[in-house]
């Protein structure tokens, strides 16, 4: 007997996906082999870049993307960048409004390999810390924590209070990966876009896919 699949989206309110769990952007994306499953999320804080470029770096064969935008990074991502929400959408094979708590990606029993926030704003990191579910964001990156998957954070902030490093500190406990975005110079980058890849093929590393092509020390 075929059971229906139940949808618990309620009307969005902030440009994004109407009453639609997940929206696939490919035929292939629901079909063919099992494939690795990443979560990218995308909040306010400033560097949309990054969550951009690992968009593009994580477009590869059997790897599925499944992306979550807050409502302010769309804002930064439209200021930073002067790409639309749509133009983001299009680099992953799933997105999800952000109000969508019931979508799969609230439930452990969806298996994904790792989730990565790029940028992650620090009221973001406040409340994963606190173990907030208020949105599907949050509640992603809960899931992950507690099904003891990878999650990381690549928070985005400058100069940092006692609070700010008691609440990363307390995430790294909990066995979250903090990675700021602080690019390296040995390489000698010629452009900013560069200095991006460099925190995007760290990220890459530590979600164990490596892009063949990063620049590692190697004097």
């Amino acid at each position: 007997m075929m059971v229906p699949e139940l949808n618990y989206s309620e009307s969005a309110s902030d440009g994004q996906q109407e009453s639609v769990a997940a929206v696939p952007n490919s035929e292939h994306a629901a079909a063919g082999p099992r494939r690795v499953r990443i979560i990218v999320g995308i909040t306010g804080a400033s560097g949309a870049i990054y969550g951009v470029r690992l968009l593009e770096r994580l477009r590869r064969p059997n790897l599925e993307i499944h992306l979550l935008l807050s409502r302010s990074g769309i804002r930064t991502l439209e200021m930073e960048t002067g790409l639309r929400l749509s133009d983001v959408r299009a680099m992953a094979d799933f997105h999800y409004p952000i109000h969508d708590v019931g979508a799969r990606l609230a439930s452990g029993s969806f298996p994904v390999h790792g989730m990565v926030i790029a940028p992650c704003s620090i009221r973001t990191m406040s409340a994963i810390a606190a173990g907030l579910s208020s949105n599907l964001l949050l509640r992603a990156a809960d899931v992950t924590l507690k099904e003891r998957r990878k999650l990381i954070l690549m928070v985005r902030e400058s100069p940092l209070h006692l609070g700010h490093l008691r609440t990363l500190v307390a995430l790294s406990e909990m066995g979250a990966i903090i990675a700021p975005p602080i690019p390296a110079f040995y390489h000698r980058p010629q452009t900013v876009m560069e200095l991006v890849d460099y925190s995007v093929e760290r990220v890459l590393d530590l979600l164990g896919l490596p892009a063949p092509d990063a620049r590692r020390w190697d004097p």
